[in-house]
């Protein structure tokens, strides 16, 4: 059954003019390759004898594929044949070689399952920064069982992850499949701003590029009205731009983006749902790393959500993770990254450096940077921590201006928020001795650090999404600021071609 609750992740914006989603998505620990079976090593070779008490490692039998009557092999090659582009796995125009021969298409089938399952990516594809990794996961026992019981669709169908937003991307995948078939959208001309009272070609051309996403519009007609606008912030809300019902270069440039590259960017979101865990705790915390959007989950219910400023592009990116908040520390210092301190503070002078409350710690080239808790420290008043090897963490700010930007892509990598108090007091309720009075005066009243532990500890996700789609099936988009929507799409493509290649 599906998660019908984690719409509700792609569901929950901010108030109107955030409309950013977060999505529900988690992965478990690195999975590490399986090792490989131990070699018998026969006594002639030993340098050494086993001691009595030590087994000689046993080679386990691989149990051999299963054999399929002609009418299953008849039914496995015909989904093959179809859902490698229904799940996202090659593109529009790809085309597909399915075996005949017992064996080759059983393993067809098997590497299709893990791809669908957990991911078609190989181990060696994944970047430093996309740290959430699928689980192990070995198709052949369960397939082996629905062969045996000749249940090979059912076995097909519960490959997918089984959550709503997987679902949704699926959907609106063979949607803008069909678009692309037909021919795809007309880019508008560039000009001046389109607004209420416009007329012309450009108005003709802007109707009809937005009736090809949205039903409501009429396509035809060149004067820019009342309805037309209401089209237009529809738009401007569906790809997380301010909706001013104004058609500027911004709002141009996402509705120019071709109908392939969005089929595209469909297939690198639900990738990132195979590499999440088929169950995620109920009490959760997602940060939507694109959209700049945290949201809090209890019992898989959003109960708060604030706007977020994440890594800018460029170096500063915020690694996809998952992790556990463990603690909150109260007025906390900041102990500045050298590629930062080097790189900006430093060059400012000692001037500047004793104004922002900085002190330097030790001497020559080892030494560091820490500035003061306190109002003016880059972390506010609040740090949220949790285990990973990126050192990124959630934090308040005093730059409260960055949260009226709908483009919120501008820390070091650590995730700056809008709401920090709210969060602090929401994770630290079971703990008596931090009340929410207690916590307000630790940080009014005083700069000293104190590090507050959760009584129970909430896991966190960092998350990657740039299409989702809502509960009516409208498909939305965010900017791919980081470029990793193409490259994912890429290693895709690439490993699927290789598999079929190899058959």
């Amino acid at each position: 059954m599906r998660n019908i609750r984690l719409t509700a992740l792609l569901l929950t914006s901010l108030a109107a003019p955030a409309a950013a989603q977060t999505q529900a998505p988690s992965p478990r620990a690195p999975a590490m390759p399986a090792a490989p079976p131990a070699r018998i090593i026969p006594p002639a070779m030993q340098t050494t004898p086993l001691p009595p008490s030590i087994p000689v490692p046993m080679v386990q039998p691989v149990a051999p594929l299963p054999v399929l009557t002609p009418v299953q092999a008849t039914q496995l090659a015909a989904l093959l044949e179809q859902d490698g582009a229904v799940q996202g796995l090659r593109s529009v125009d790809a085309a597909v070689s399915i075996p005949q021969a017992n064996d080759a298409l059983v393993r067809a089938a098997l590497d299709h399952a893990h791809a669908v399952h957990a991911g078609r990516l190989d181990t060696a594809d994944f970047q430093e920064d996309w740290a959430l990794r699928p689980a192990a996961y070995d198709p052949r026992p369960a397939f082996a069982k629905a062969v045996a019981e000749d249940r090979i669709a059912q076995w097909f169908a519960a490959l997918p992850p089984p959550w709503a937003g997987y679902d949704g991307l699926r959907e609106g995948l063979t949607r803008y499949r069909g678009i692309v078939t037909a021919g795809g959208w007309q880019a508008i001309p560039a000009g001046a701003d389109l607004s209420m009272g416009s007329k012309g070609a450009r108005v003709a051309a802007l109707r009809k590029r937005l009736a090809i996403e949205d039903p409501e519009v009429v396509a035809t007609g060149d004067s820019f009205d009342a309805t037309l606008k209401a089209a237009v912030q529809r738009a401007q809300r569906r790809y997380g731009l301010n909706p001013t019902g104004t058609v500027s270069t911004q709002t141009i440039g996402a509705l120019n983006v071709p109908a392939r590259d969005r089929v595209r960017q469909i297939m690198a979101n639900m990738e990132r749902w195979r590499w999440l865990p088929h169950e995620l705790p109920k009490n959760r915390i997602q940060v939507n790393i694109a959209a700049a959007v945290l949201t809090v989950f209890e019992g898989d219910s959003p109960v708060m959500s604030m706007k977020a400023v994440t890594g800018k592009p460029g170096g500063g990116e915020t690694p996809m993770l998952q992790s556990t908040i463990h603690s909150v520390v109260l007025n906390p210092p900041w102990n500045v990254p050298s590629s930062i301190a080097n790189r900006e503070l430093f060059p400012k002078g000692d001037g500047y450096l004793k104004a922002n409350n900085f002190r330097i710690i030790g001497e020559g080239p080892n030494r560091r940077l820490q500035q003061a808790s306190g109002d003016t420290s880059a972390l506010g008043r609040f740090k949220f921590d949790f285990d990973n090897p990126f050192a990124v963490y959630l934090h308040d700010t005093p730059a409260q201006a960055g949260f009226s930007r709908f483009d919120r892509l501008a820390s070091h990598g650590c995730i700056r928020l809008e709401k920090p108090a709210e969060l602090a007091k929401l994770l630290l309720r079971d703990v008596p001795e931090w009340s929410e009075a207690a916590i307000d005066e630790q940080v009014t009243t005083t700069t000293k650090t104190v590090r507050a532990r959760l009584n129970t500890p909430v896991q966190v996700y960092l998350l990657y999404w740039t299409a989702f789609a809502s509960a009516n099936g409208q498909m939305s988009f965010r900017a791919d600021p980081y470029k990793w929507d193409a490259v994912l799409a890429d290693k895709i493509e690439r490993r699927s071609a290789a598999q079929v290649a190899s058959r």
